[in-house]
């Protein structure tokens, strides 16, 4: 069986300094963390989302171990006018900006459940007065989904941009490439995944609303299937919403609006903790890419 690119590396890292053959301890690791993020990729629940940030997270840890080793600051220097360099650093921006993209996104949906929350409270017992908040609440959810519709489109290119051609290269130059290929692309895939459970975008969203605002209100919680377990709080919160706004037979009473702060409650929470994966992503994307640059200018 033909080696594969990764471990082609750690064979010629441990050639290169007289070691034994065998391979960087950061290079099994490196596999691991790429198999568990392609194996979840279907998944679209906000924990599933914050547990594939934090992969991508330790992942580019793997990165910067990579980016230490001198064979790869030397094939870096030595090609540092070639394109697929010049790939590499586009990269980066690219991730940067989908991480800025969903920052914002998550700051104005945070925001605007702050703001639900506590007119709910202010103007609790007063039905027009919470559907007008409603309203403005999912007003500004259009807004940030229509911007994340537009980034997603944009992502749709940058995807296909991953698809670099053939080098010409010896095999080890090679194998450092695709690893870090590979990065790129399933970095912009769980972007990508984080961008649609923030706008609520998941199989069967419309179908299943009626049926999560029924058990909302029932007082006794009724399990969920599988396939409302796997929805994310962005898409259980905007259905709950429009529900209660669209079923004008009822009225909005006590236990409706109990119910919707908590849903809300968990939004807000699990806002929080995406904002925290995503600021971590941040930061390790932006170390990488200063890693890159110093070693392109020396």
């Amino acid at each position: 069986m033909a080696a594969s690119p990764v471990n082609s590396i750690a064979y010629y890292h441990a050639r290169s300094i007289s070691l034994p053959s065998r391979p960087h301890p950061f290079i099994p690791e490196f596999e691991e963390h790429l198999c568990r993020l392609r194996a979840s990729e279907a998944a679209s629940s906000s924990l599933s989302i914050r547990l594939k940030l934090s992969g991508l997270t330790d992942l580019h840890d793997c990165v910067d171990n990579l980016l230490l080793l001198p064979f790869t600051q030397q094939i870096l220097a030595q090609c540092r006018h070639e394109q697929w360099v010049d790939e590499l650093l586009d990269g980066s921006l690219r991730l940067l900006d989908m991480c800025g993209m969903a920052k914002d996104a998550l700051l104005q949906t945070r925001e605007g459940a702050h703001e639900l929350q506590s007119s709910m409270r202010r103007k609790r017992g007063s039905e027009n007065g919470i559907s007008s908040e409603i309203e403005k609440y999912l007003s500004s959810r259009k807004k940030v989904k229509k911007a994340i519709h537009k980034a997603l489109r944009s992502l749709k290119g940058m995807k296909n941009q991953c698809r670099f051609p053939a080098l010409n290269k010896d095999l080890e130059t090679l194998s450092m490439v695709t690893m870090l290929r590979e990065v790129e692309a399933i970095s912009l895939t769980v972007l990508e995944a984080l961008l649609s459970s923030i706008t609520g975008a998941t199989s069967g969203s419309k179908q299943r609303g009626w049926s999560i605002v029924s058990k909302l209100m029932q007082h006794k919680r009724v399990a969920c299937d599988e396939a409302e377990a796997d929805q994310s709080e962005f898409e259980k919160v905007d259905n709950t919403l429009c529900t209660l706004l669209g079923n004008k037979n009822k009225s909005i009473n006590v236990v409706h609006v109990d119910n919707v702060h908590n849903e809300v409650s968990k939004l807000e929470s699990s806002i929080r903790d995406l904002e925290e994966g995503i600021e971590f992503l941040s930061r390790r994307l932006i170390k990488t890419r200063v890693s890159l640059l110093n070693i392109l200018s020396h």
